[in-house]
């Protein structure tokens, strides 16, 4: 099996909506009280808009021509002050492979492409963030070298 990643164009978006529908519906399913039920949780415009932001970079893994994941990054840079160094990351906004592809190396594919790109940009670091109920993909990030930065907590008022 050959995977192949490139950079994503604007032709992948519909190709790309079953993943992006994916990644919402779980979000929506461990926190209806944060994420909406949407069909189109990432809109045309805004994934276009994505693509000519030189900051924000999205990869697609392709197997026979078939889009089979996708990655969606962000540089960000902390402005060095009297609290903090300054250093530039590479933000994992989103990572999906298709339900029926899974476990078959094409998320390490894709990270390992991601790293190699933050090296190419001279980041510090890459960060992303995950759902304590994602345990599958907190597992596969710890798979992959990744370690845990900081954990946000919360109490639900009334």
């Amino acid at each position: 099996m050959n995977i192949f990643i490139r950079a994503a164009s604007s032709s992948d978006y519909e190709s790309l909506l079953p993943l992006f529908r994916q990644v919402h519906a779980f979000h929506v399913h461990v926190r209806p009280d944060l994420y909406k039920e949407n069909d189109t949780p990432v809109e045309q415009a805004f994934f276009e808009n994505q693509l000519i932001d030189d900051t924000q970079h999205i990869f697609v893994a392709v197997i026979s021509n078939e889009l089979v994941g996708v990655v969606v990054t962000k540089e960000e840079v902390v402005t060095e002050n009297t609290f903090v160094n300054e250093r530039k990351m590479l933000l994992v906004n989103s990572l999906c492979v298709a339900e029926t592809h899974r476990k078959k190396g094409i998320g390490k594919k894709l990270t390992e492409y991601v790293f190699d790109f933050g090296r190419s940009l001279k980041v510090d670091s890459i960060e992303l963030g995950v759902s304590e109920e994602n345990t599958s993909a907190i597992e596969f990030y710890k798979s992959i070298g990744m370690t845990t930065k900081s954990r946000k907590m919360e109490i639900m008022l009334d």
